[in-house]
């Protein structure tokens, strides 16, 4: 039966889908999955997917027609609908807002759609009104114009009556090939006109050209290389950028026939083309732990790979890669960022060459767009990726990687959707019936508390690459240093010792310091006045670097001021360590040493992260200062020292994931000491060494935390123990925000119990980029009661959206927070 109806999901932040009635001409053709242009909103038109298609008749209101299909078959599978949906429902978002984000912008089309005649047409201008004359007449003089351009000479209400009317009567149509922006990279190549050539002596051509000597010299170079390899492509580029030669001599040689110019189409990803080769065989420990993950795997079950820095769990993602696409089926390794993937990329490409693909936030879109189709084409086997590569049209999936599982870029709150990839990937995975394998030398208290409920598989590589020793732990009191005046800076003597140990020994020492700037604040010390962002509650940080104060929270920039501007006062003082102080004091303590630095500010230009690799592997780089950058993906031999200066910074924040944070940061920077030789030391300098997390970070007993986190969260009701909604209400008034928070509280109130409720409350940073912000937080419990409650919080939102007052109010939903 053919398809009446269809729901269509739009790239716009609006609930649910929309109803469009399908044309007659257009029912064999549509299916789910495909892209069609639709009318929105009056004179709008948009690229819209085919969610569901059905023949039920809305009641309440008559619906557009769709205007044309874009596609021949499905760009997006039937998996991923049913993953959108899924997103959508489980995250309390709209599809809309998925769909914005997972396709590369160039496949949307939106009112920069083209509209051309029809070749070969005769158009009867007695049938057609004066809006519809008017196009013709204007797609005559100018072949091409987009929906913007018309709304100069027709009413925005009669744009899309008009297109549609012309569309039907089959004198205009949508041309595809501009609206999709997307184009082919072309690369001009030259090649030396043989005919010419051979209907003229040498002797004849040089005559030609004698009287431009430089133009014969080009001829004489590109006829060298001819004759040296024919079948060689001669790039123009390459022939031009030495700048020996310029674009008018070639021109000229082209105008004469001498040399023709063609153009090749070429992916703008660059692809491996070198030698393929094997990989290295399992150690003992490694075969054990793949012997456990393929028995659960075969049993349906996903696996938590938790194995200590270095013990090789990138060695056994490779085996599982190599086995799967050995299956006929594709894999996709996601990463938290893309800035690590160098070393298992090496081993990679060696392997796979170009079957091996890339997708993350720094792609162009038209490189985004290349990607998209290569995935649907089916070329390419492995895809590297972040969290947006899960949305790609995967064709056979056969197993996700998710490398360090825990990281929190796998759930950024900075960008909506607000989803969580680890978690998302095991329910694309299961759409798809592919296997999923979660590593990291630290897991998530959520995911380790799910292996040991048997939900997932657990398996536990305790042992080192090489039964390389771990690294060992020693603390430091710094108080007790501090009182017996054994410091320097921020430094003890001891931790200074142990450092110029290292430099002696040749070896190479790590300095963490999990904070951005030289400063926190500058204070002045008679009236007390610091300089707040003046779009956001927060104190500025100093970077010395740079000379200025910075907001890292809206990154509004400001110059140091040099007196104070509440009480002219000069007597301006820097309270708090950021990480330029710390590299600036090794400077002072250690000159002759090579002294780098590895955070956000000092990594922003090209190349500038493999620069610093290249030193690190070189052995150029003595002493390495760097944020929570240094804990991800570095891997040098000559790494024996890990500090941690001021250990204690990462526990006093308030968030109830602190400490996890704090020993899964201190763990995974601890596994760049001693990959190779086994005698890493790693010396954590505290106020508070007798603190439980530093105690057992000592004891080095993965069990030990983990069942010390996990009472602490059983205790004050926690996730894993609950499922945690943030609700966070934004506005630029300050009083409307407030009222609304209350408001919605109240609703809340009346269909959750009270100790599900925990405000409204100002948020942590009151104001953020002039934007007030309060938020709600709701703990509720899991399993069967969790679906019915998060049943009422939405009926709640649909309350709150009648106030017609709040529907300014910028609402966002954060859920498993």
């Amino acid at each position: 039966m053919k398809p009446t109806f269809a729901q269509i999901i739009l790239p716009l932040n609006l609930k649910g889908t929309f109803t469009y009635k399908v044309p007659a001409e257009l029912a064999e053709k549509i299916e789910n999955g495909m892209r069609v242009l639709v009318p929105f909103g009056g004179k709008k038109i948009y690229t819209g997917i085919v969610f569901d298609l059905h023949d039920q008749e809305p009641e309440a209101f008559a619906p557009k027609e769709i205007i044309n299909l874009l596609d021949d078959f499905p760009i997006l599978p039937k998996e991923q609908i049913s993953f959108w949906d899924w997103l959508s429902k489980y995250y309390l978002c709209n599809i809309g807002e998925i769909y914005r984000f997972a396709f590369p912008s160039s496949l949307k089309l939106e009112s920069e759609t083209y509209l051309k005649l029809k070749s070969g047409i005769t158009i009867d201008f007695q049938n057609l009104d004066v809006n519809e004359m008017y196009l013709i007449q204007a797609l005559e003089v100018r072949q091409l114009i987009n929906l913007t351009e018309i709304e100069a000479f027709i009413p925005k209400k009669e744009i899309v009556k008009t297109i549609k009317s012309l569309i039907d009567l089959q004198y205009i149509e949508v041309d595809e090939k501009i609206a999709e922006k997307y184009k082919a990279k072309e690369i001009a190549f030259l090649k030396i006109n043989e005919e010419e050539i051979s209907s003229k002596s040498l002797a004849q051509i040089l005559l030609l050209l004698k009287k431009a000597p430089k133009q014969q010299e080009l001829f004489l170079l590109l006829l060298e290389q001819h004759t040296e390899d024919p079948e060689k492509t001669i790039k123009k580029s390459d022939i031009l950028e030495d700048g020996n030669f310029a674009h008018s001599q070639l021109k000229s040689l082209i105008e004469k026939n001498l040399v023709l110019e063609y153009y090749l189409q070429k992916d703008r990803l660059q692809t491996y083309e070198g030698e393929i080769e094997d990989l290295d065989s399992l150690t003992d420990a490694q075969l054990e732990a793949k012997t456990e993950i393929d028995k659960a795997l075969e049993e349906g079950k996903n696996v938590l790979l938790h194995g200590v820095t270095s013990s090789g769990k990138t060695h056994l993602y490779l085996d599982k890669i190599e086995e799967t696409i050995e299956a006929g089926k594709n894999v996709l390794f996601l990463l938290p960022e893309i800035a690590i993937t160098k070393q298992i990329v090496q081993r990679l490409e060696k392997k796979y060459g170009k079957q091996l693909g890339f997708y993350h936030q720094k792609l162009t879109d038209f490189e985004r767009v290349e990607v998209w189709r290569r995935v649907r084409n089916n070329d390419l086997r492995i895809l590297i990726g972040t969290r947006n590569a899960l949305f790609l049209p995967y064709q056979n999936l056969g197993l996700i990687v998710v490398d360090e599982e825990h990281d929190s870029a796998y759930k950024p709150r900075e960008v909506s959707p607000f989803f969580n990839a680890k978690d998302a990937s095991q329910v694309l995975a299961k759409m798809y019936g592919a296997n999923v394998i979660l590593g990291s030398a630290t897991p998530s208290v959520e995911s380790y508390y799910l292996a040991k409920k048997e939900k997932l598989a657990y398996v536990f590589l305790g042992e080192r690459f090489g039964k390389v020793k771990l690294p060992e732990f020693e603390l430091i009191n710094f108080k007790e240093e501090q009182d017996s005046k054994k410091i320097i800076g921020n430094f003890s003597l001891k931790l200074i010792d142990e450092i110029k140990k290292e430099l002696d020994r040749k070896k190479q020492t790590m300095i963490l310091h999990n904070r951005r700037g030289y400063a926190n604040v500058v204070e002045c010390e008679s009236c007390g006045y610091v300089n707040y962002c003046s779009n956001c509650d927060v104190v500025m940080t100093y970077h010395k670097f740079s000379n200025e104060m910075k907001c890292h929270y809206c990154g509004q920039k400001a110059s140091k001021p040099n007196a104070c501007p509440k009480c002219n006062s000069e007597n301006l003082n820097v309270r708090g360590v950021g990480v330029e102080q710390i590299h600036e004091e090794m400077v002072k303590i250690f000159p002759e040493a090579e002294v780098d630095r590895m955070d956000v500010d000092s990594m922003r230009k090209k190349f500038a992260y493999e620069k610093l690799y290249e030193k690190l592997e070189d052995g150029e780089t003595d002493i390495l200062v760097g944020t929570q950058m240094i804990s991800k993906g570095l891997d040098f031999e000559n790494i024996e020292l890990v500090a941690i200066p001021r250990a204690d910074s990462m526990l006093y924040v308030q968030d109830f994931r602190a400490e996890e944070r704090a020993f899964q940061l201190i763990t995974q920077v601890s596994g760049r000491a001693g990959r190779i030789s086994g005698e890493g030391k790693v010396l954590i300098q505290t106020y508070n060494p007798e603190h439980s997390v530093f105690q057992l970070i000592k004891e080095n007993d993965p069990s030990k935390i983990y069942e010390h986190f996990l009472e602490e969260r059983k205790k004050f009701l926690y996730p894993p123990f609950v499922k945690l909604i943030m609700i966070e209400l934004k506005h630029r008034k300050e009083d409307k925000v407030n009222r609304a928070s209350q408001f919605l509280g109240s609703i809340l109130h009346k269909y959750l119990p009270p100790e599900c409720i925990l405000g409204p409350e100002k948020s942590p940073i009151g104001k953020l980029n002039l934007m007030y912000q309060y938020q709600i937080l709701l703990k509720l419990p899991r399993g069967k009661t969790y679906n019915e409650y998060k049943n009422l919080i939405l009926k709640s939102f649909e309350e709150f959206e009648e106030i017609t007052a709040y529907q300014s109010i910028k609402k966002l939903i954060f859920v498993d927070f």
